[in-house]
């Protein structure tokens, strides 16, 4: 078994998608009308995907989602090349934080587009 997709809520699912896009080398699998109304784009790679839902109005962010049952905490993210990925969230507007070195690798974290936090993690 394998994790194929999560589906996140955001304001501008074609401009979450060019920034993930640019930042990890993705693409863009498939685009378009989607339930209740909304627009989704599914972006990511061959095997799996974050598919990008925005509903037909005005969205708000709730509280903070560690303490929401069902709450979504980050989306964890295997890189080959760390600094690399590290230099392109900067590049992009975004501040890489909580850098750490564990057992067996290395990540930061980052807060992209309507908020949500990306874990990126390198076992290289």
């Amino acid at each position: 078994m394998k994790l194929e997709h999560v589906n996140l809520t955001v304001r501008d699912p074609k401009a979450t998608a060019a920034v993930l896009c640019d930042l990890f080398d993705w693409t863009v699998r498939w685009e378009g009308e989607s339930i209740h109304g909304g627009y989704s784009v599914h972006v990511g790679e061959a095997e799996s995907y974050l598919a990008l839902y925005a509903p037909p109005v005005d969205i708000q962010n709730a509280e903070n989602s560690y303490y929401r049952a069902g709450g979504l905490n980050h989306v964890g993210i295997v890189v080959r090349d760390l600094d690399m990925i590290e230099a392109r969230v900067k590049a992009a507007g975004f501040v890489p934080t909580s850098h750490a070195d564990y057992e067996p690798g290395k990540r930061f974290y980052f807060d992209g587009p309507d908020d949500v936090e990306y874990e990126v993690i390198s076992y290289a």
